[in-house]
């Protein structure tokens, strides 16, 4: 199961005073590639009471950093090294709008007439809630929602004997947040939207909607218009051949169907488009076989015939100076400060 997201990251996601940081936004590769970001090192501080804490200092999750890091604690001691899991393939979809890769846990957006992306943690719906796969539209945006929960919601809610009001209105009570982008797709029933659960982002707990944290939903709704492209899809795996003729994977957890189930061990089939590449190319198999089971979701250069190994990029090392701090991950991988 991704963790018993339900259960786990509860325990140890106490719900935090502490504010989002800004989202990461990356300028585009120039050369068309495929391949942004560079992973950071952060020192964990006697202040940290946990993973969520962390994630939140570089707009993360901390399922992200459960993945990236593997043993990791849930409470890290003070002085433990995180890999933060910052450098990323873009997925395989055209560059517009918002795309959503439900594996990932990341909701990307591409401004219009900009060369970058900004890239922000989300949750999604759980397991018989699943967020639809899809291609979509925004089709309504809503300062101050109100909340109207439907009799299904209703019914399970009633059943863990929390009874609900037929509406929640707009505040901060309401689990909706401050903002939300209505999707097109079904009765209208699916958004976008902020939560007043801050650690509920990076997990799968909601009805089948996207959360995102309350900074995060705030700066996509200012810049997201009615009619703006949505693409949903669920890729654990994203496989990107650079121009400079290298081979990347980068494998993540895949959505697990039952909270008994575990993701660690379920089986990544490759979709027969990167097995064709995998094939072509000569990779090493058992290179890209081991990339599977580790699921360490940040990309990993494959051995490739006749092309130089990669030389991994640089990785920074962080602590709290950089809290709040936007980081603009430059075409070349290399990423600075502002």
């Amino acid at each position: 199961m991704k963790r018993a997201c339900l259960h786990s990251l509860w325990l140890f996601g106490a719900l935090s005073a502490m504010q989002l940081a800004q989202a990461a936004e990356y300028a585009l590769p120039a050369d068309g590639g495929r391949i942004i970001g560079q992973n950071q090192t952060y020192t964990v501080q006697a202040g940290d009471k946990n993973l969520q804490t962390i994630a939140r200092r570089f707009d993360s999750s901390a399922m992200l950093i459960l993945e990236a890091n593997d043993t990791i604690a849930p409470v890290p001691r003070p002085g433990t090294v995180v890999t933060i899991p910052m450098q990323l393939i873009l997925p395989d979809t055209p560059r517009e709008g918002i795309v959503i890769n439900l594996a990932e846990l990341r909701l990307y957006y591409f401004p219009p007439d900009k060369n970058s992306v900004q890239v922000y943690p989300i949750g999604i719906g759980q397991q018989g809630l699943e967020t639809p796969v899809s291609v979509t539209r925004v089709s309504q945006k809503i300062a101050n929602p109100t909340w109207t929960p439907t009799a299904g919601i209703r019914a399970r809610s009633l059943a863990k004997g929390i009874e609900l009001p037929p509406v929640v209105p707009a505040g901060p009570h309401n689990p909706l947040g401050q903002f939300a982008l209505r999707l097109g797709i079904g009765n209208g029933e699916y958004l976008i939207h902020g939560t007043n659960a801050p650690n509920s982002v990076g997990l799968r707990v909601s009805s089948g909607c996207i959360r995102m944290g309350a900074p995060d939903i705030e700066a996509l709704f200012d810049q997201v218009s009615a009619g703006t492209r949505v693409t949903i899809i669920n890729e654990p795996v994203k496989y990107a051949v650079e121009p400079d003729g290298r081979h990347y994977i980068e494998v993540h957890r895949p959505l697990a169907q039952a909270v008994e189930e575990d993701t660690q061990r379920l089986p990544i089939v490759l979709t027969p488009a990167i097995e064709a590449q995998v094939n072509q190319a000569g990779d090493d198999k058992g290179f890209i076989t081991r990339a599977l089971q580790r699921r360490a979701g940040y990309p990993v250069a494959i051995p490739v015939k006749n092309v130089p190994t990669a030389t991994p990029k640089n990785v920074l090392s962080v602590n709290n100076s950089a809290h709040g701090k936007r980081i603009i991950a430059e075409s070349t991988g290399e990423s600075v400060t502002q």
